[in-house]
């Protein structure tokens, strides 16, 4: 394939780019826990009460601590496979650390008010903007050979797309379940984990035939 001058304007390694990404990531991670707090001057009953009520801060920051792990997880799979930048991969995973730098926002908006429909919605969209992302970051990788660190076989393309389409069809789907009803909508992320592991599995056997001579 005939790589054109104007395509590729950060010729080079990922690895700059992925160490900033690994930076975006923990300060993410780290601005979760900041909304897990108990207030100062309490009472010892006072101090209970708050300590009690403090369960949905505890699970917000779960949920999204260990949905950031899993993002840091496939963007470094992802790079795995690329061995050079162009402009398409550079705009793409910056926009994509732009909705990672997001996420502690309504993580917040859902530890607070997970009974509103708004909140649930947006804690929804934006885990499918990022997630739709590194689709593209994928999709570009696949089909562009020159980026490539090694060939990408069309079955392991399609199972990457897969698999991390599954998250978008989940989180997409909860958005307008959530107009309905918000707890209907939270219930929902849980068909994320049998459909990663059916996705799992299909990736898994994609890389082992990619591997093999």
């Amino acid at each position: 394939m005939a790589v054109q001058k104007d395509d590729v304007t950060a010729s080079g390694s990922p690895d700059r780019l992925l160490a900033l990404s690994d930076g975006i990531y923990a300060i993410a991670m780290t601005l979760l826990v900041l909304d897990v707090k108990v207030p100062d001057g309490l009472d010892e009953k006072e101090f209970r009460d708050a300590m009690g009520d403090l369960w949905p801060q505890v699970a917000a920051y779960g949920l999204s601590f260990y949905v950031l792990a899993a993002f840091w997880r496939d963007h470094r799979r992802l790079f795995l496979l690329a061995r050079r930048l162009d402009t398409s991969l550079l705009r793409l995973t910056m926009a994509s650390l732009g909705a990672i730098a997001l996420l502690p926002f309504p993580t917040a908006l859902l530890a607070d008010y997970a009974d509103e429909p708004a909140a649930v919605a947006l804690y929804a969209i934006v885990i499918v903007v990022i997630e739709a992302f590194h689709m593209a970051i994928a999709a570009v990788l696949w089909r562009r050979e020159h980026l490539q660190a090694e060939p990408i076989s069309d079955a392991l393309g399609h199972a990457v797309l897969w698999d991390l389409g599954t998250t978008v069809i989940v989180f997409g789907l909860s958005v307008p379940i959530a107009w309905l009803s918000p707890t209907a909508a939270l219930w929902t992320w849980l068909l994320l984990i049998p459909a990663k592991i059916v996705s799992g599995r299909g990736l898994r056997s994609a890389m082992r035939s990619s591997s093999t001579p």
